[in-house]
Order: C-alpha cells, then sequence, then structure tokens
C-alpha cells in the first residue's frame, strides 16, 4: 500500500511539472518577433494574464488591438497586423483552454 501511494504521488507531481512546463507562465507572453511589443503595449495597463488566458479568432483580436488602441495602447501602425497576428497565433479559439494554478492560501470571506 505504500509503494503504491508513493508511485501515486510521484506520477501526479511529474504530471503537474509537465503540465507548467508547457503553458505559459501567466506572467510573460510567448516567445515571438512581437513578444516585446505585445509586452510594452498591453501591459501598461494590464498583466500578461490577461491575455494568456483569452482564446480568440483573428477578427476578434483585431477588434482587440483596436479597442486597446483606442484606449490608449501605444502600437505603431506598422506594428498592428504583426501583433494581430502574433496574438492570434499563440492564443487562438482552438488552443486548449487555460487553466490558472490553485493556491492552498486560506479561503478570503469564509465564515468559520
Amino acid at each position: 500500500m505504500c509503494r503504491l501511494s508513493a508511485a501515486f504521488i510521484a506520477t501526479t507531481l511529474l504530471l503537474v511539472a509537465l503540465i507548467h512546463a508547457q503553458a505559459p507562465s501567466p506572467s510573460e507572453l510567448p516567445e515571438g518577433p512581437m513578444q516585446a511589443k505585445a509586452t510594452t503595449a498591453c501591459t501598461e495597463c494590464h498583466e500578461a494574464r490577461i491575455i494568456v488566458q483569452q482564446r480568440l479568432s483573428k477578427p476578434a483580436w483585431t477588434k482587440e488591438v483596436d479597442k486597446m488602441v483606442k484606449w490608449g495602447a501605444v502600437v505603431e501602425p506598422q506594428d498592428h497586423d504583426p501583433l494581430v497576428d502574433y496574438l492570434s497565433s499563440n492564443f487562438p479559439v482552438d488552443k486548449e483552454a487555460y487553466v490558472a494554478a490553485r493556491s492552498r492560501g486560506p479561503a478570503t470571506g469564509s465564515k468559520k
């Protein structure tokens, strides 16, 4: 029984490590030709995790970038389409859903 428990724990830890190794960190955007531009233009107002959790089509990313530019995001005209391409290729509709890491801290607002 003890060996089975140890094997189960080891397998679970390995799976968690593999999942985290494959998923982009919610604090940074994936590497690519527009990573720096996306980081400076987008994270001026919000955290990268807001982008990382999105799953949008290219037309939806275009609307999102246009909206953010209207709200003050600094995106030069020559960077607009490459930025949309970067976002739509890294965070497309058909990409597996982003799953946030869970913390084991105390629940806020819980009653005792």
